[in-house]
């Protein structure tokens, strides 16, 4: 039963609804705080939103944290010259998002900081304060990664800082 309740929810879900979540001017804003906190620290951090599943991962029950470790793979966030990359990702369709930290600084972080942060974030994203629930989760992984990983030496972006809707 909670298949086809997911399936429905999935192929009700359109890429409108999610634009309308996150309007241009959202997502300007959301690549300029990135921008910005990649100038206080050496890590990376990205932001991908995507609006549904296909049939076939949700046949596979695929979960919004394993989606997420393939968002992580496919858009190289994992691929950072420190291992310290952050993806944001939130799956439209199941009202549910993931943040994933490279090992270096989940490392450093621990997981109770990670927790934390969804915590924060998701009594925003409940209440469908959708920008400003994102914001302040990369205004907590910014901190994170400025205790941890200060820019000392300018480096290169690694990671692009535009927000993607898949």
């Amino acid at each position: 039963m909670r298949l086809i309740l997911r399936m429905f929810r999935h192929l009700l879900a359109t890429n409108y609804s999610t634009q309308k979540r996150f309007p241009a001017v959202t997502l300007k804003k959301i690549e300029q705080t990135i921008a910005t906190s990649e100038i206080c620290h050496n890590g990376q951090i990205r932001f991908i939103v995507e609006t549904s599943l296909s049939p076939l991962a949700l046949y596979h029950a695929i979960s919004v944290k394993e989606r997420a470790l393939e968002i992580f793979s496919l858009f190289r966030v994992w691929d950072t010259a420190n291992n310290n990359g952050v993806l944001i990702y939130l799956l439209m369709a199941d009202h549910a998002f993931e943040i994933i930290a490279d090992r270096h600084i989940h490392e450093k972080a621990g997981q109770n900081y990670w927790d934390k942060v969804s915590q924060e974030m998701g009594m925003l994203l409940q209440n469908n304060q959708f920008e400003e629930g994102v914001l302040l989760g990369i205004e907590r992984i910014t901190s994170v990664l400025q205790e941890h990983f200060p820019e000392s030496v300018i480096t290169p972006n690694e990671l692009p800082d535009q927000p993607i809707i898949i």
